[in-house]
């Protein structure tokens, strides 16, 4: 059987800033809460800064580092497998990545109906 799809990649780009930003803060913590403004896009939290709980959903890890995001923005998004990547410009004012003058943020692909499938199948959708 082919292994499930990951929910959750992370671009070269995106994995070496999560180094730099680990190197300097320690274990770290992704969350997508959804909404407007900063909610809209991942937020870089030391772990243990961000407390998750039972309306979080985890999509996997990215460079060793959890990557949750709410329930109800789950729904809307478990058809696609996401990519954290990072561009210049300024980061939510609460996400790590801020001072660096990089903001991650969320690219997408719909998964294929054998992979929707399969997640489905292994209750991860």
């Amino acid at each position: 059987m082919d292994p499930l799809p990951q929910q959750v990649l992370a671009t070269e780009s995106a994995l070496a800033l999560i180094a730099k930003l680990a190197a300097r803060y320690g274990d770290l913590i992704f969350h997508q809460s959804g909404g407007c403004c900063d909610g809209s896009s991942p937020m870089c939290f030391p772990r243990g800064e961000f407390l998750v709980g039972d309306s979080d959903v985890q999509l996997g890890e990215i460079g060793g580092t959890p990557f949750y995001m709410s329930r109800s923005q789950f729904e809307y998004w478990k058809h696609t497998q996401l990519t954290v990547d990072v561009v210049p410009g300024r980061g939510g004012m609460f996400s790590l990545e801020g001072p660096e003058g990089l903001r991650f943020l969320i690219r997408s692909r719909l998964f294929t109906d054998a992979e929707y499938a399969a997640l489905r199948s292994a209750g991860r959708v």
